[in-house]
């Protein structure tokens, strides 16, 4: 139940009370509204909102403070929450610049896609349609001449109650994939949470570990990425056992995502991994119903306050189908462009979508609306 949020709130808090500032009221002409409203990042969004919710034990009170209010709520702050609240707004501003990926450069200013490759027998949506290593690689190269900016390859399934594979199986699916897409000047991410499989693919050529587990599952795959000095996907999951879905009990899911996505964001940063190579990914459908996966995507925006590029994928997601008559998986087309669009319009940096060129598609007619409110 929702509970508004005061002033005189903040003074009476515990040692543990967390603060929360999401950017929201996104607008459309930034321009009339002079310094009432902020960008997220370098990216083509603008806000002229916050919502800041204030979490003491199991309360959450909650308030919408704009732009041009900030200072005096600031103010109102006990100095460890102020101090928070100033270190998310400066997430939210920070430039994310560009993705160096071998020779091609990814530009983040604007939403990208990330096509998903499955060379996987019984994976939720594709599976067995890429189990030959060379038609493998060709449907990843027609998959970046309709618009994907990076191909992740992935070797094993995660879908609920998909089996454990052994890593020397999952190499040989995705290894020479992996070398002739990038051979071919392609940008590869290699989707894995096992050290083993991490090397091997970024032998071949892979530029980015994406990994569901957020590097918890292998107790090499930090030193792994460190040695490697590449970009990173932390990918939530409840859970870095055997099955990523287990375990998704929460107490307010966007807060406990967050919470678990900023403690991974930090032990790479006390690794030694740079910022600028972190991406977080809210893991939906990951151990989440379909309220819980909804709740995450309407409160996208507040993982910019983490200073790292997101990375969204809803793509064919069964919720799509629970939210249209139990549509099935070749029939989410609609949902995962909806989804998407609703992505992007919160700021998210890279999509990671079956269907390319159907997202590019909606992704260029959004960028339209943007450009035409922007320059009006």
């Amino acid at each position: 139940m929702f509970q508004p949020l005061t002033k005189p709130d903040l003074g009476a808090v515990s040692a543990d009370a967390q603060i929360y500032c999401r950017p929201t009221c996104f607008v459309d002409r930034p321009h009339e509204l002079d310094d009432n409203c902020l960008r997220i990042a370098d990216s083509m969004v603008w806000f002229a909102a916050w919502y800041v919710s204030l979490r003491d034990g199991l309360t959450v009170k909650s308030t919408i403070v704009p732009v041009s209010d900030w200072d005096g709520w600031i103010a109102a702050m006990p100095d460890r929450l102020a101090e928070e609240a100033i270190a998310q707004r400066a997430g939210v501003a920070r430039p994310r610049g560009n993705l160096q990926l071998g020779e091609r450069t990814i530009r983040l200013n604007e939403p990208q896609l990330m096509g998903i490759l499955n060379v996987t027998p019984d994976s939720f949506s594709d599976g067995g349609k890429h189990v030959d290593a060379a038609a493998a690689a060709e449907a990843g190269f027609a998959m970046g001449a309709a618009g994907a900016a990076i191909i992740d390859v992935g070797g094993e399934s995660t879908r609920p109650g998909a089996p454990l594979i052994w890593e020397g199986d999952e190499i040989v699916r995705v290894e020479g994939v992996v070398a002739a897409l990038a051979k071919g000047g392609v940008a590869v991410s290699i989707d894995t949470r096992k050290a083993a499989v991490m090397e091997a693919a970024l032998a071949a050529g892979a530029n980015i570990v994406n990994d569901i587990s957020a590097l918890r599952y292998d107790d090499r795959a930090m030193d792994v990425v460190v040695q490697a000095g590449c970009p990173v996907v932390l990918m939530h999951a409840p859970s870095a056992k055997s099955d990523p879905h287990e375990d998704g009990t929460y107490a307010h899911v966007l807060f406990d995502v967050y919470d678990m996505l900023a403690e991974r964001v930090a032990a790479c940063l006390a690794a030694g991994i740079d910022r600028a190579k972190i991406i977080v990914d809210p893991g939906i459908g990951f151990g989440k119903s379909v309220g819980e996966n909804l709740a995450l995507i309407n409160g996208l925006a507040l993982f910019h306050t983490l200073g790292c590029p997101i990375l969204f994928g809803a793509s064919r997601k069964r919720m799509i189908g629970a939210l249209d008559n139990e549509a099935p998986v070749d029939q989410r087309l609609g949902g995962t462009v909806a989804l998407h669009y609703q992505a992007a319009a919160q700021g998210a940096q890279l999509l990671r979508v079956h269907d390319v060129a159907e997202n590019r598609q909606g992704l260029r007619v959004w960028r339209g609306l943007r450009d035409a409110a922007l320059t009006a």
